[in-house]
């Protein structure tokens, strides 16, 4: 035990969020990677970590994956589960395994086993030293997927990323880092159907990201078809925000402005005599004039709606948290408290049984 004179950090407390679809063959071999997570770790610029909880949540998948949960849950105290009433999809179980959450820091990752647990230590640094409230890892190697997923995967964040209004959206991953209270709020407020980034980007102000390695998945397939992925871009689109809806407007403006050139234009052909069909010119002048209004109108629309999903989505007009200072993020890094310090009362805890991770519950 540290001594009375002996000023000692609080370890910030990690709460994981895994949504499970197929977990059968790949859970366990993730539970023992975040089992020493639990004990608690020093990242490499010296902040102390803990992982207090891991929220499994199911999602109703084809395989026997809940009964996989029910026994990791009965051994091991850290696992909670989270029985959702049917599958909702990735996004919705992750959104819900975040509002049950208590730890400083939310992070959220896979069942697959694509994303290693130590590198939440990197994410933490990352966070602490650029004083980011969200961190996204990244990968630095190609990832483990097949060709034409990649193909896919690299044309959708491409045409993200430029139609969109966030020029990163296409390099996040579901491997997050998040302050616990901005995510739970937002978790509180999001709405169904939203893509769950852009719901991100809505409450938390400072995003940074974390060159990582992705791994190769579990031996398990993936839970995403073609249809599922195509659905999963197409979400993206809807919700990130009015830009795409903007084009019909802009294209309206450029066709009536175009409709005036024509007209001075065609105009002048008729009186010149180049022109000699009759009505022809006024026709063309109608039909180009009248079509830009139209796109005007139809862009005007799209904004209201735009607006009006914004809101049924759950957008939040604002969120409240604590003083910054206050916050993890504010958390200063004791450099004289030691990893073994920690682990040891992690152990005397474990022995007084405040924290067991060996019995049944």
């Amino acid at each position: 035990m540290p001594f009375a004179d002996e000023e000692v950090t609080a370890p910030h407390s990690v709460s994981i969020v895994v949504p499970v679809y197929t977990g059968e063959k790949s859970l366990s071999r993730l539970v023992d990677e975040i089992r020493p997570l639990v004990h608690g770790i020093r990242t490499p610029s010296g902040h102390q970590l803990r992982v207090v909880e891991l929220i499994l949540v199911h999602d109703h998948g084809p395989d026997l994956s809940e009964d996989v949960i029910r026994h990791l849950s009965s051994e091991l105290s850290f696992i909670r589960p989270i029985w959702l009433s049917k599958n909702f999809g990735q996004h919705a179980a992750t959104i819900a395994g975040m509002s049950s959450t208590c730890g400083d820091w939310i992070v959220t990752m896979d069942e697959d086993g694509q994303f290693n647990p130590i590198d939440i230590a990197r994410m933490l640094d990352v966070a602490m030293n650029r004083a980011a409230q969200l961190v996204y890892a990244v990968p630095v190697n190609d990832p483990p997927h097949g060709i034409l997923r990649n193909i896919a995967s690299t044309a959708a964040k491409f045409i993200a990323s430029r139609l969109l209004a966030d020029v990163n959206i296409g390099r996040y991953s579901s491997f997050r880092l998040m302050l616990g209270e901005v995510g739970r709020s937002i978790a509180a407020y999001v709405g169904p159907g939203v893509y769950l980034d852009v719901a991100l980007a809505w409450g938390f102000g400072s995003i940074e990201l974390c060159p990582v390695d992705f791994r190769t998945e579990y031996a398990r397939p993936s839970g995403y078809n073609l249809r599922k992925l195509l659905s999963h871009f197409w979400r993206l689109v809807i919700t990130a925000g009015p830009r795409p809806l903007r084009v019909v407007s802009i294209t309206g403006m450029a066709a009536a402005i175009a409709a005036i050139v024509v007209a001075v234009v065609l105009s002048i052909e008729r009186l010149t005599g180049r022109i000699t069909v009759p009505g022809w010119t006024s026709l063309a002048i109608i039909v180009l004039f009248l079509g830009g209004l139209n796109l005007i109108a139809l862009g005007i629309i799209a904004e209201y709606v735009s607006a009006a999903v914004g809101m049924a989505m759950g957008k939040p007009l604002y969120l409240i948290t604590t003083d910054p200072r206050l916050s993890p993020l504010g958390r200063e890094t004791t450099q004289d408290t030691s990893i073994d310090r920690l682990s040891e009362q992690n152990r005397l805890s474990e022995q007084s049984g405040a924290f067991r991770t060996d019995e049944p519950r």
